[in-house]
């Protein structure tokens, strides 16, 4: 079984280049740190739904391409994947527009074979998921997905590995109801790897100590708060420490830093290093990334920093 399975979305990208023009490509928050891992050499899965269309045999052949296996795709017929376009200002900040009400990864734990991906789940070294993956769900398919994060735990021990990413807009504006679901998986979690902004956004945390505090009391036991230029504190075995970036970067793009930052951190954890090396190993593959338009950078960009 692979030894990590990432869990989310993977949407058409259209990002706006210096000249006007958008550029196609495809992304999406766990999909990104999935290919991030398997550059780095982490044997990854990508569990997800497709549609019957070209656009989604591309996002196939783009994940088998980079290594991720993709075999935890059912494909809906008639749907298509869902798109986001992406414009960046002066200072590398991006905003984002969606069009992915009917897509179908929306529904994959409601479609036929949905078992199947949960029994893969429960058989993995590590699941990896964020609040968007848990935004895409009905209560139905958020029952059936955290019911088996809870046996990936109690049956084989695996890492349940939590990225807030909480994104407003995905959740209509039904604040109560995200941090109910945030809550909840949060009591299945094993590792949580937060963007201080975005805890700030959703639950009124004053600090990233902060959100160690209240993150922790779910019996979380390794905590690593995300915070920009400003680095990260990380909460594991009992104490807590702040790892500062190795060196400030003028970002070009942002998409894709925390994305990047969660691969490099749980590659570098799955082989062994201690929390405070893998955050390095985070912050310097988020450097590389933000100085690249889009959520992937071209894999030679890459070469050297997650190299093991």
């Amino acid at each position: 079984m692979s030894r990590v399975v990432c869990v989310g979305e993977v949407m058409v990208e259209l990002a706006r280049g210096s000249d006007g023009r958008f550029g196609l490509a495809f992304g999406g928050d766990t999909f990104n740190t999935a290919v991030y891992l398997a550059r780095a050499g982490v044997d990854v899965a990508y569990a997800t739904a497709l549609g019957d269309d070209a656009f989604s045999d591309d996002i196939l052949a783009l994940g088998t391409a980079e290594g991720v296996d993709m075999s935890l795709v059912p494909r809906a017929r008639g749907r298509v994947p869902g798109l986001y376009l992406i414009t960046t200002d002066a200072g590398g900040e991006r905003s984002f527009h969606y069009w992915r009400d009917t897509a179908p990864a929306r529904a994959l734990f409601e479609l036929d074979g949905w078992q199947q991906v949960a029994a893969e789940l429960v058989a993995a070294r590590a699941v990896y998921f964020s609040g968007i993956t848990l935004s895409l769900y009905t209560n139905t398919g958020l029952g059936r997905f955290l019911a088996t994060l809870e046996l990936a735990g109690s049956e084989g021990g695996a890492w349940r590995v939590f990225d807030g990413n909480f994104r407003p807009r995905g959740w209509g504006g039904e604040l109560e109801r995200a941090r109910t679901v945030f809550a909840e998986a949060l009591k299945r979690s094993s590792m949580a790897l937060p963007t201080f902004e975005d805890e700030a956004a959703l639950w009124g945390d004053a600090s990233p100590a902060a959100t160690i505090a209240r993150i922790t009391t779910f019996g979380v036991n390794e905590v690593v708060v995300k915070n920009g230029a400003g680095g990260a504190l990380i909460h594991a075995d009992g104490r807590t420490v702040e790892v500062p970036v190795e060196r400030q970067v003028a970002p070009l793009d942002t998409t894709g830093a925390g994305d990047s930052f969660n691969a490099g951190y749980l590659a570098a954890r799955l082989s062994g290093a201690p929390p405070e090396e893998a955050a390095l190993a985070g912050h310097r593959l988020a450097a590389e990334v933000i100085m690249h338009r889009g959520a992937i950078i071209p894999r030679a960009a890459q070469a050297g920093v997650t190299a093991h």
